[in-house]
């Protein structure tokens, strides 16, 4: 990704596209000197404060304190001073700017020539990195060069620690304001070398930041470095001339925790620092490459006639990398480490997007972030409990488990988070045959949010399961009774549960589960309601929702999208109109429980409904539209999806790059066009192509094995690369792969059928693809 030209009015923008992460650290992608910057951030995965949730009228079962995601200490800062006049973009000349984002070495780079108000000119490099094979480690190399002489420069590497934002915004989806969240805990500088710790008031977390150096420079460089309570510095002094140039490079160490202390996290920093130090710049840059080389090679995908698509999937698949790779027992947050927007919380976004895409290009991630919700288990029993149910109930958003929602009727009320999760677990194992998981961490999450809904579910007097009250993902509908995407992954779960108790009766039997238990769960899986309005000949979303009042959309202007920021939720719930794909989601994750000419009267039906005032919609729409032959509207949503951030479609970007969203665009890729499918435990395809893509190539990793698909009009070519021999299912037919012997089928023809219509004004963007 290159940005030859520096715009301020797009800098917090910028920021959260040039973002690094491994999962652990995050630095956005401020300037090296820090200023400008449109928002400010470095972030620890799991590091937070605690906040008072303030309610108007207290009521049972309200969380009272939420968890906002802290901006840490700040060790990206390298100031510059040429002849005392500070390196700053807003003042001289700055004759050009560049910055790369480069996704196959895994670092940004940065290039200026830039002339101070006094008349001298300089040219600045510099490379940061966000280590996946060093965990804790960042590091910058910064290089700063006279262009017309001699000239005595200053470059101040720093660490600072509660630094100033600007003012928050007056929108639910950005982040809480923090004021100095950090308490000093003690600070030292010696040598090249500083640590700053500090700790949370409220959470009580512990957190310490050192900084190592190498300094290159001309004769008679001087160095000295100095530390105080939130800011730590090293000051080097040169003289520096065309040809001579100062270098530095800067080693970061990041460490945190609940229960070490506090000279424990320091060490801990230290000794990274000092192994950072021992590889040295130029290891970590090939450890880095080497990362990601291994990454492309499982998990590119290649699309042959739109450039600007091509680029954009890529972007998509490396920050959904960097947001999980080396999570390790920490949530994968909506916007990853990029930004604080929604405080830095989790949702159903990780199961329902992210994870089913790391379970097929990067298996390990997928674990990890399951591993974390495990780890959640006690605060959901707990929450479960404290709403009268068995089971757990997993929190709608949260850092480290507890529910940090202040409004339960988007919040608690969407209890298919917990079906979700379960999903996620069902098809992690399904997708890698990883048995020691499923025995060790799948089958207590199984059981435990099968409890969850067979307690919030009853048998009416027919017999039938219903689950009453509760939310789905359309964030327009509320408290509604027997949601289909709800009631479908429900029944999911619950079945899913049962076979894992069969396969599984040791862990059963620790857990309580005798085989009434289980049978009632599949009883009720077996009767469950799913709602159908035999009139219009299509699934309700919930019941009723087809008899409700449709939104005016003929008199609602463009300027009042998105919804929820100009209209009460009260209207919102009563009327006929959807953020976000929510029967059609329901489509897409339980395939097998509708029929072809169900789907495709569905999807007709609520496109018209769908304003997509959630990025976590365009996706799922792209893919149903493959599906059920709306080939071009199919690619529409996938150029949407993929350009959520880059575009910055919905606006705020400046709070972090839409994770999800960037996941959604390689399902819409490879689920949508590729028609990829899991099918009991297999693999099913489908792939059709747009008319202006020549050709779409991805690879996917099944039960040991390595899959590579090649599709072009026409034809679809399957290669084993890797693994024991195949069967999948290519347009309803079975075929076996053999590895080194690819096989090519024929695809059929899609159907076309007249374009549904979407709301006035709601269309997508019509794509016409630079070639």
């Amino acid at each position: 990704m290159r940005e030859t030209e520096l715009h301020l009015d797009t800098l917090a923008q910028t920021e959260s596209v040039f973002a690094l992460a491994n999962g652990h650290i995050g630095l956005r992608g401020n300037l090296d000197e820090g200023e400008p910057f449109g928002l400010p951030g470095t972030y620890l995965n799991g590091f937070y404060e605690l906040r008072p949730l303030p309610y108007a009228e207290a009521g049972y079962g309200n969380p009272e304190s939420g968890q906002t995601v802290v901006n840490v200490t700040n060790g990206k800062i390298v100031r510059l001073l040429v002849e005392d006049e500070p390196f700053d973009v807003r003042y001289g000349e700055l004759r050009s700017h560049e910055r790369i984002l480069d996704l196959r070495d895994g670092v940004l780079r940065r290039t200026a020539e830039w002339v101070s108000p006094t008349g001298r000119a300089v040219r600045v490099s510099s490379t940061r990195l966000v280590s996946f094979s060093q965990r804790a480690v960042a590091g910058i190399l910064y290089e700063v060069e006279p262009l017309d002489g001699a000239t005595p420069v200053v470059v101040q590497s720093e660490l600072v620690t509660n630094e100033a934002g600007p003012d928050t915004q007056k929108d639910p989806r950005a982040a809480a304001a923090l004021t100095a969240p950090l308490v000093s805990e003690g600070f030292v500088a010696r040598d090249t070398r500083a640590v700053l710790t500090h700790y949370t008031r409220a959470s009580g977390l512990t957190m310490s930041c050192a900084m190592g150096h190498v300094v290159d420079g001309p004769g008679g460089t001087g160095m000295r470095v100095e530390a105080f309570e939130d800011v730590a510095r090293l000051a080097v002094s040169a003289e520096a001339s065309p040809g001579k140039p100062l270098r530095l490079i800067k080693y970061v160490a990041y460490g945190w925790s609940s229960v070490r202390s506090p000279p424990a996290i320091r060490d801990q920093v230290g000794a990274a620092l000092t192994e950072a130090e021992h590889r040295g710049w130029d290891k970590l840059l090939a450890e880095q490459r080497a990362y990601l080389d291994a990454f492309w090679e499982r998990a590119d995908v290649q699309i042959d006639g739109d450039t600007e698509l091509q680029q954009a999937v890529r972007f998509a698949l490396f920050h959904i990398l960097q947001a999980g790779a080396r999570a390790e027992g920490r949530a994968i947050p909506a916007k990853g480490l990029t930004g604080p927007g929604y405080d830095g919380h989790a949702f159903w976004d990780t199961e329902s997007y992210v994870i089913p895409v790391l379970t097929f290009i990067a298996p390990h991630a997928a674990a990890d972030a399951l591993r974390w919700r495990y780890d959640t288990l006690d605060p959901a029993r707990e929450r479960a409990g404290q709403l009268d149910l068995r089971g757990a109930a997993f929190p709608w958003r949260t850092i480290q488990g507890e529910e940090c929602s202040g409004y339960w009727p988007a919040g608690t009320a969407a209890f298919h988070v917990n079906a979700d999760i379960a999903d996620a677990v069902i098809r992690y194992r399904d997708l890698t045959g990883d048995e020691a998981f499923d025995r060790n961490v799948g089958t207590e999450l199984l059981v435990e949010t099968a409890r969850l809904w067979r307690s919030l579910g009853h048998h009416d007097a027919a017999g039938r399961f219903r689950i009453d009250g509760v939310t789905g993902p359309d964030e327009y509908s509320a408290i509604a009774d027997n949601n289909v995407y709800t009631n479908l992954m429900a029944q999911r779960n619950l079945r899913g549960a049962a076979d894992a108790v069969e396969r599984h009766p040791e862990v059963a039997a620790k857990l309580g589960v005798d085989a009434e238990e289980a049978a009632g769960w599949r009883d009720a899986a077996e009767r469950i309601v799913i709602p159908y309005d035999p009139d219009l000949e299509v699934h309700q979303q919930a019941e009723g929702f087809t008899q409700h009042q449709r939104w005016d959309f003929k008199n609602t202007t463009a300027e009042q999208y998105p919804l929820l920021l100009h209209f009460p939720y009260f209207d919102l719930y009563r009327k006929q109109v959807v953020k976000q794909a929510d029967l059609v989601f329901a489509i897409v994750k339980r395939s097998d429980a509708f029929t072809a000419e169900q789907k495709a009267r569905n999807f007709a039906y609520y496109e018209a409904l769908t304003v997509r005032d959630s990025s976590l919609s365009a996706s799922i729409q792209a893919a149903l539209a493959a599906e059920v032959g709306y080939l071009e509207l199919a690619y529409d949503y996938l150029a949407e999806a993929a350009l959520m951030d880059l575009d910055d479609l919905e606006h705020n970007t400046r709070d972090g790059l839409h994770i999800a969203s960037l996941a959604g665009s390689w399902f819409g890729a490879v689920g949508g066009l590729g028609g990829v499918r899991e099918l009991g435990g297999g693999l099913s395809f489908a792939p059709q192509l747009p008319e202006a893509l020549d050709r779409l190539t991805f690879r996917l990793a099944f039960r040991g094995r390595r899959l590579l698909v090649e599709v072009r009009h026409g034809q679809a070519r399957y290669t084993l690369t890797e693994g024991e021999p195949l069967e999948i299912v290519h347009h309803g037919e079975e075929a076996t792969l053999q590895p080194g012997h690819p096989l090519s089928r024929r695809i059929p023809r899609a159907l076309r059928r007249e374009a549904p219509s979407q709301p006035p004004g709601r269309a997508p963007a019509r794509r016409r693809p630079p070639r």
